[in-house]
């Protein structure tokens, strides 16, 4: 490549050089310190959920209320950011580079490194650009840091714990991916969701506090189930108290009903199935006769990484529809077409562009509205025009962030082919090249690519139709499923590889 036809992210290679990060292992991590840094880092994640933001008025706004989960952060904490920053920067650079945009060939050892150092810094760029609006209309200071401080640094107090959260997140992530087990980006969406799952099942505290009764019934669908089935005469039942055992009433904060927990466990046996579905190239090892193996390409072979990529954007989009509708910007403030809101409520949209591509929110929140024959100022076909769109444009997009996410993680055809190679094996019947390698994968990994994407926007799609309990949003649901199966596969081979020194070649790890 000649200077000319460098990228101008090149320009940032003095800072990438010295931007600060965590180190890269030399050699060999043993199992037992990769599970400690993991184990570590998610107590830590659990600690700084439960830190709240000094100085935070109550009745604040969570902007980022209907993707929490996949956030994987906790509102009014100083990890109110989560894990957003990271896959927004992953998203802008994925999308730059794939458009051509941004000129790097990410099969160029060069600028792959340039792509990654970008990435990081990036990432700090989307802390500040996330963090700052928060405090305009939603995370406010409370009255006694203003009058401590004064209003302008009584923002700066809250905007500086929303960075110092989102960094911590950062590095815990990147100090998982280096001396830990899997992504810690995955790990703490699991974390998050689990625990909502575990309490939505199981919480037996009512739904408004106090004493349970009819109105204010025990918030687990167990509990609740339970207690409402138990004071219902057969007369409130057949009134509609089945409506709300079955399906839940969203009237009265009651929603982890049964359809969604049935609904929920649906997902989870799914995934479980699609994950352990794949396609096996038998390899044998050009020098040691006898020695034989298979490389498996799975159906969901770039993992949960394009839903995360997917609902992080659509998060981003309900943001700042948000954001534009309360501005008094030209053209752009108060259009409802682009999303109208009424934060009183809630912070969904009630109509708009923002309102077809938010989630369908369950049964209660889309079919019954069509069989009423419409809700809320919208027709029963917008109910069931704005499924449409939602499913269209989750399964097309991790579509789309799939085949993009294979070529920046060494997971192309040409990259598994060196992978082979470098580890001595090779196809039986074909010659010991990578490129005949190459060919062959290539008629297998971009195929399996695009219907794993599909099929993980598909599967989390149906799971917001359908509802979850513990609030945890189809994708949420997906994605765990997903991350604990991986975890367990990751564990698994570290351990492989701790008693089998020679299968760290062949995984890359030496």
């Amino acid at each position: 490549m000649t200077e000319k036809k460098k990228s101008l992210l090149y320009k940032l290679k003095p800072l990438i050089e010295r931007w600060p990060a965590i180190t890269k292992p030399e050699g060999h991590v043993t199992f037992r310190t990769k599970i400690f840094w993991t184990i570590l880092c998610l107590i830590i994640y659990y600690i700084l959920t439960n830190v709240m933001i000094f100085g935070l008025a109550s009745g604040t706004i969570d902007l980022f209320e209907q993707y929490r989960f996949i956030m994987a952060g906790a509102s009014g904490s100083i990890m109110h950011l989560g894990i957003g920053p990271i896959v927004t920067a992953s998203i802008i650079l994925q999308l730059f580079v794939g458009a051509k945009i941004i000129n790097l060939d990410l099969t160029k050892q060069e600028d792959k490194a340039i792509y990654q150092g970008s990435q990081k810094v990036l990432v700090v760029v989307m802390i500040v650009v996330e963090a700052i609006p928060q405090i305009f209309g939603y995370l406010q200071p409370s009255d006694g840091l203003v009058g401590a401080v004064g209003g302008d640094w009584a923002s700066f107090v809250i905007v500086a714990q929303l960075i110092i959260g989102a960094m911590l997140v950062f590095f815990m992530d990147e100090l998982i991916s280096k001396w830990g087990i899997g992504s810690g980006i995955s790990l703490f969406i699991a974390a998050g969701v689990s625990q909502a799952i575990f309490t939505g099942t199981f919480n037996w505290l009512p739904v408004h506090g106090g004493i349970a009764s009819m109105s204010n019934p025990p918030a687990g669908v167990i509990p609740g189930t339970y207690y409402l089935s138990s004071h219902m005469s057969l007369g409130d039942i057949m009134g509609g108290g089945y409506q709300s055992i079955f399906l839940g009433a969203p009237r009265i904060g009651y929603e982890n009903a049964i359809v969604p927990l049935l609904g929920t466990l649906l997902i989870f046996f799914i995934v479980v199935y699609a994950e352990s579905s794949r396609i096996e190239l038998p390899l044998t090892h050009a020098k040691v006769r006898g020695a034989r193996g298979r490389y498996p390409i799975r159906l969901i072979y770039a993992s949960n990484i394009p839903v995360i990529l997917m609902s992080a954007l659509l998060a981003n989009i309900n943001m700042f529809a948000m954001l534009l509708y309360r501005s008094d910007l030209p053209l752009l403030g108060h259009q409802w077409w682009m999303g109208k809101y009424d934060l009183a409520v809630s912070t969904q949209p009630i109509a708009g562009g923002a309102w077809y591509l938010s989630s369908p929110g369950g049964i209660n929140s889309w079919l019954m509205p069509i069989f009423a024959g419409g809700y809320g100022g919208h027709d029963a076909w917008q109910f069931a025009l704005k499924v449409v769109i939602y499913l269209v444009v989750l399964i097309f997009g991790s579509i789309l962030f799939a085949k993009f996410w294979i070529e920046t993680t060494n997971m192309g055809p040409a990259d598994v082919a060196k992978q082979i190679q470098g580890s001595g094996m090779q196809i039986p019947g074909f010659r010991k090249d990578p490129r005949v390698l190459k060919k062959v994968l290539e008629r297998y990994i971009p195929m399996v690519t695009v219907i794993g994407g599909a099929t993980v926007g598909a599967l989390a799609g149906f799971a917001d139709c359908i509802g979850t309990v513990g609030k945890a949003s189809g994708t949420g649901v997906l994605l765990t499923v997903g991350i604990i199966i991986r975890l367990y596969e990751d564990i698994a081979k570290e351990q492989a590889m701790e008693m089998h020194p020679v299968l760290r070649g062949f995984f890359g790890n030496e």
